[in-house]
C-alpha cells in the first residue's frame, strides 16, 4: 500500500491555484517599481476615505454591530471604533463600510468584467493588522490582492456570477501570504475561498438594496476566514478551479489560464484601475461631469426635454428599465444615468447626500428625472471599446421657450480614466474625511498614509481613525 506521502504526489495539480501559489510565494516588496508602491498608496487612501464617508450608512450600522458581539482582543479592528473583533468579521465590517458610499476606485477595461478591486483593501488590512505586519508588507499584500482580482477579471465573463467573488480570491490569497501560510497551507487556503463561495450578479440587478455594499463585506470576509482556516491546519477542496465540478466549469464558464502575473517587464494591473472623481456608479460618471458643465439650472421647472448620449454600454447596464426612472432607494439611484442627470441639473453635481431620501423623493427632482431620455450614440459606443476607455457623454437640456444647453464629457472634456494628481487625491479624501474627523486630524492622517513603506507595524493605523 502507498503511504499518505505517495498517494499525494499521485494527485492531479489544479494549474491556476498553483499559479497563484507560486505567484504569492515569490513577490516581495523589492519587486514592486516605485510607481507601483505609489499607485498602492493612493488606493489605500482612497478606499479609507471612502469608509469614512460611507461610516454612517444603514448597512454599515448593521455590519458593526455584528462585528462588536465578537470580540477579540487579538484580532483586528473595526474601522471608526476602538473594538477589535476576528480578522475576518473587521473585513465584513471595514469592507462593507468602504465599498457602501460608492466611491472606490473600478476596473474598466475593454473585454474585462468590470468590478471594484478596492475591495480587497479592508480584508488584506485586517489580516496585516492581526500579525502586525509592517508597512512595506502590507502595501506588497494590496498588490498582490489587486493582481489576482484583476487579472481574474481579464480573463473570466461570467453570465450569472459578480465580480467580488474575484476580490474573494484575492483576499484569500494575500491574507494567506500575510498569515505566513506555507505553499501547501496557501493552495488550501486559496481552495477555500473558490469552492464554497460564489456571489450571484442578482446583487447588481434591477432595483438594488443595501446588499449592493455588503457583498464586498461578504467577499471580504469569506477569504480571510478561508486563509484562517488554512492556517488552522484545515484542507480544502481539491482542484477548486479544473475539477469537474470546479470554478471553470461552472462559474466561469469555460476553462483558462491565467496570463503573466506583474513583475519583472509586466506591469501590475493595480496601476490600471480607475479613481472615481464622483460618489456614484463609475458608468454614470461621464453624464454627471457633461451635466456639470450645464451647471445647475435656475428654472429646472421650465425643462421640456433632457436628451443623455451615452456608449450603448451604459445605456444597456443604468439607462434600461423602469427602476432606472423610478429609483426606490441610494443604491438604484447612484446606478441610474437618469437620476444622476436630473440630480446634477438641480444641485450642480452629485455628493454623497444626493443620494438621501430627502433628496431621492425631492418632487422637483422627480418631475425633472421623467423627462430625461437616454439614447446610445454609435461614436461614444466605439471609443468605450478603446484601450483605455474613453467614458464619453453629452447632455442636451432643451427648455420650454427653446434655449438649448449642452454639456460634454470623456476625453480631452475630462473623462474617469484621466490619471488623477496626488493633490486631487487629497482633495477627495478631505472631502469624504474631513466633516467627520476634522481638518487637522485628516492632514496628519495623509502624512503617515503617503509613508506609509517606512511603517515598522501597521496596526496603529485602523484605531487612528477611531470616532470617539
Amino acid at each position: 500500500m502507498k503511504d499518505s506521502t505517495q498517494r499525494s504526489a499521485d494527485k492531479a495539480v489544479d494549474s491556476i491555484q498553483q499559479c497563484l501559489v507560486s505567484y504569492a510565494s515569490d513577490l516581495s516588496f523589492d519587486a514592486l517599481p516605485s510607481v507601483t508602491v505609489h499607485a498602492a498608496k493612493v488606493r489605500i487612501i482612497d478606499t479609507l476615505g471612502a469608509l469614512i464617508g460611507g461610516y454612517f450608512g444603514v448597512p454599515c450600522r448593521i455590519a458593526r454591530n455584528l462585528a462588536v458581539h465578537m470580540p477579540n482582543p487579538t484580532g483586528a479592528t473595526i474601522i471608526g471604533t476602538r473594538w477589535k473583533t476576528s480578522p475576518d468579521m473587521a473585513a465584513f465590517a471595514n469592507a462593507t463600510t468602504a465599498r457602501y458610499v460608492e466611491a472606490n476606485d473600478v476596473y474598466h477595461w475593454p473585454g474585462s468584467t468590470t468590478g471594484h478591486p478596492s475591495d480587497v483593501m479592508m480584508p488584506v488590512l485586517a489580516a496585516g493588522e492581526q500579525v502586525h505586519a509592517s508597512g512595506r508588507d502590507f502595501i506588497t499584500g494590496v498588490v498582490l490582492a489587486y493582481e489576482v482580482c484583476v487579472r481574474l477579471s481579464d480573463v473570466i465573463r461570467p453570465s450569472g456570477f459578480d465580480a467580488s467573488n474575484f476580490c474573494c480570491v484575492g483576499n484569500a490569497v494575500a491574507a494567506g501570504k500575510l498569515f505566513g501560510l506555507t505553499p501547501e497551507q496557501l493552495a488550501h487556503g486559496i481552495a477555500m475561498a473558490v469552492v464554497p463561495n460564489n456571489i450571484l450578479r442578482q446583487v447588481r440587478t434591477g432595483h438594488l438594496s443595501v446588499w449592493k455594499a455588503v457583498a464586498a463585506g461578504q467577499a471580504g470576509r469569506a477569504g480571510v476566514f478561508a486563509a484562517m482556516l488554512a492556517r488552522a491546519g484545515m484542507e480544502g477542496p481539491h482542484l477548486p478551479f479544473e475539477g469537474k465540478a470546479g470554478w471553470c466549469d461552472h462559474v466561469a464558464g469555460r476553462r483558462f489560464t491565467l496570463a503573466a502575473m506583474g513583475g519583472n517587464a509586466t506591469p501590475f494591473k493595480i496601476q490600471d484601475t480607475l479613481i472615481k472623481q464622483r460618489s456614484s456608479c463609475a458608468t454614470t460618471i461621464s453624464s454627471i461631469l457633461a451635466a456639470e458643465k450645464i451647471g445647475a439650472l435656475k428654472n429646472p421647472g421650465a425643462v421640456s426635454k433632457v436628451t443623455v448620449e451615452v456608449s450603448q454600454q451604459a445605456k444597456d447596464g443604468k439607462a434600461t428599465g423602469e427602476h432606472h426612472w423610478n429609483p426606490d432607494s441610494k443604491e438604484t439611484a447612484d446606478h441610474s444615468i437618469p437620476y444622476v442627470t436630473a440630480a446634477t441639473l438641480m444641485d450642480g453635481t452629485v455628493t454623497p447626500h444626493s443620494f438621501s431620501d430627502a433628496r431621492l423623493w425631492n418632487l422637483d427632482l422627480r418631475a425633472l428625472l421623467q423627462k430625461v431620455e437616454v439614447v446610445a450614440n454609435d461614436e461614444f459606443t466605439r471609443d468605450y471599446k478603446k484601450t483605455p476607455v474613453i467614458h464619453r457623454a453629452r447632455i442636451t437640456v432643451v427648455s420650454r421657450n427653446g434655449e438649448r444647453l449642452v454639456g460634454e464629457s470623456g476625453g480631452d472634456h475630462g473623462d474617469l480614466s484621466d490619471v488623477k494628481s496626488d493633490a486631487q487625491i487629497e482633495e477627495k479624501f478631505r472631502s469624504l474625511a474631513e466633516d467627520t474627523l476634522g481638518a487637522k486630524r485628516v492632514s496628519a492622517l495623509l502624512v503617515r498614509l503617503w509613508n506609509l513603506e517606512d511603517a515598522p507595524d501597521i496596526a496603529g493605523i485602523p484605531t487612528a481613525f477611531a470616532l470617539d
